[in-house]
């Protein structure tokens, strides 16, 4: 009885540290299990903190184990060695983008829904992490950027207001140049264009290239909405009657007077058609749903700013029929704020999982 008393003391506190640090590490896991609302930078965050409590719970464990100085010493020798090189592997790359996330954030250049290019790389942003930047791609894929990358590396952003939308058509000398600008400014108005004018960008030695350019204010439509202007370009140029063909076509065949020029075709079906206005939809999904929940936050910032003013009125009022309605006012304005932050989570939860 004696020896295991004796046992018991000498390991007391060893016991009582692992099992401080158990329900302490059970504790934080189930409290920032509670905030995260499932993007992949904050499970990320969480399984740091948590990896750092059990590390330093495990050190403690090992230092309260009843043994001698020189021992502890070299335990702690050991363990710091191991910490050591694991940072100095991966701290350059981690702590880089870690920065380069933070500075990205505090310019905020972009957001989600934004299409930006980064070398070859163009599309919208679905998430902008700590450590990477997400973006959707036109084939509806989703690329991951780690946060240097944009830093180090010019990034083109697509403004909100609109951007200039462009197309290149190349014809021939034997057309007048008024008549073929005419044409491709009624193709800009056609496509929605807003201002559209006509650019000579090269005289070839058997055509000259004509570049039609105009804002498109609906920015969300920038993928379809260069497929769109080409087809008015082709359809606008045909019914004025102008040729889109290489002369080096025509040098090559004896034609004669003949016109390159496709006759007006109806579709026979009209549940068959070139559906593009739904196709940006369906490309950017993701970023749609990501642009919706930025939107959503910044309705919900302006919401909790309300509700302090008027928890600041309550404080002062002094009147009870005015306390009353203010208070009123000021539970619908909770309740409102906490079904946007529900349907904030929701939202987020579902964009994890998609």
């Amino acid at each position: 009885m004696d020896i295991i008393l004796n046992m018991f003391n000498t390991w007391a506190s060893t016991i009582f540290t692992a099992l401080l640090f158990i329900l302490f590490y059970f504790v934080a896991s189930k409290l920032l299990q509670r905030q995260s609302k499932g993007l992949t930078d904050k499970k990320l965050i969480n399984s740091l903190i948590l990896f750092a409590i059990a590390f330093i719970g495990a050190i403690s464990v090992v230092l309260a184990i009843p043994m001698g100085s020189e021992q502890k010493g070299q335990v702690t020798s050991l363990i710091g060695i191991v910490l050591s090189a694991v940072l100095g592997l991966s701290a350059t790359t981690f702590i880089g983008n870690a920065i380069a996330g933070i500075a990205l954030k505090m310019r905020k250049d972009f957001k989600p829904g934004d299409f930006i290019k980064v070398n070859e790389i163009f599309g919208r942003v679905t998430e902008q992490g700590l450590f990477h930047t997400e973006v959707q791609t036109p084939n509806r894929d989703l690329t991951s950027m780690p946060n240097m990358m944009l830093a180090t590396n010019p990034v083109n952003i697509t403004r909100s207001t609109g951007t200039i939308l462009s197309v290149e058509v190349s014809l021939g000398y034997d057309v007048n140049r008024l008549k073929i600008e005419e044409s491709l400014i009624k193709a800009g108005l056609r496509c929605g264009l807003k201002e559209p004018f006509v650019l000579i960008t090269s005289l070839g030695d058997f055509s000259i290239v004509y570049k039609l350019n105009g804002l498109l204010e609906n920015v969300k439509s920038i993928v379809t909405a260069k497929s769109v202007l080409t087809g008015h370009v082709i359809d606008v140029l045909h019914e004025d009657g102008i040729e889109i063909v290489s002369p080096n076509f025509m040098n090559q065949r004896q034609v004669g007077d003949t016109v390159f020029i496709p006759k007006a075709h109806k579709l026979k079906d009209p549940n068959i058609s070139n559906n593009t206005a739904s196709s940006d939809s369906i490309i950017f999904d993701k970023a749609d749903e990501a642009e919706s929940i930025e939107k959503r936050k910044e309705l919900l910032s302006e919401i909790e700013t309300k509700v302090k003013a008027e928890k600041e009125l309550l404080k002062n009022a002094t009147d009870e029929e005015a306390k009353a309605k203010i208070k009123t006012k000021l539970d619908t304005t909770i309740a409102l704020k906490e079904k946007l932050q529900n349907k904030i989570d929701e939202k987020v939860e579902k964009l994890a999982d998609s």
